[in-house]
């Protein structure tokens, strides 16, 4: 079984940037068009991209539109979105326009039914998004933490028609200190849902490392600065992900 490596193209203010620890404030801008860098991506053969809308992740809404179609209309490839996605509404729009797969984080803890309803009404096609700092599930852009483990919540979506779990360790992301992989195994362990591993990655090491837990219910992961910086190549990482 081959891993999906998703390459991270974060949205600030209609720029693709990366973040340090989730910090609004602690951003990097790596290219002024989103489009541009959606089409390297795919140019670079990779078939998804990983899109957050971090404005409004922190608004609860999508502020970031325009530069979203703009990635839409500039790949061939899948696409998932998350980021200020809160009612069925929004999550209609966006699979309508385009987005393979919608991605549901703060609403996982404080909506629980919506996501459930829109797991179902739209099979396969939402992602929960499971966003951990020491342990604890964030939300509201990483704004708030709550009382809930990423194993509470993950078993809360069983058999509700997700397309899986998005994990992320708040404390590694965007800081390059390597993947959590015996947390991400732990929670593949714990559900059914497929799990995607999230922050951290800093090297090929990381892609192989978690490859090579060869657990079926980890389906892949998300590589950010590592693939801007040039600390990964697609090729690496594109390679690494590969049965073994």
């Amino acid at each position: 079984m081959t891993m999906t490596i998703y390459p991270a193209i974060d949205l600030k203010q209609g720029k693709c940037v990366r973040l340090l620890h989730g910090e609004m404030d602690k951003a990097t801008v790596y290219n002024d068009s989103p489009a541009a860098q959606a089409d390297a991506f795919g140019a670079a053969g990779f078939d998804w991209l990983h899109i957050v809308d971090l404005d409004g992740a922190f608004s609860g809404d999508s502020a970031n539109k325009a530069a979203v179609e703009a990635i839409l209309g500039a790949t061939k490839g899948h696409t998932q979105l998350g980021g200020g996605i809160r009612t069925m509404e929004s999550v209609s729009f966006w699979l309508e326009t385009g987005i393979s797969r919608v991605i549901l984080g703060t609403a996982a803890v404080s909506d629980p039914d919506f996501v459930k309803a829109a797991g179902k009404a739209f099979p396969g096609q939402v992602v929960v998004g499971v966003d951990a700092r020491n342990g604890m599930v964030a939300t509201e852009g990483w704004a708030e933490t709550t009382s809930h483990t990423a194993v509470d919540i993950g078993r809360r979506f069983e058999d509700a028609g997700m397309a899986g779990l998005l994990y992320t360790d708040i404390s590694r992301d965007g800081a390059l200190t390597g993947v959590d992989i015996e947390g991400t195994a732990a929670l593949a362990d714990a559900v059914s849902i497929p799990v995607i591993a999230s922050g951290g990655v800093a090297s090929v090491k990381d892609v192989i490392d978690l490859r090579a837990k060869n657990h079926s219910n980890i389906d892949g992961v998300i590589i950010g600065r590592a693939l801007y910086d040039g600390r990964i190549s697609p090729e690496e990482a594109l390679a690494a992900a590969k049965a073994i």
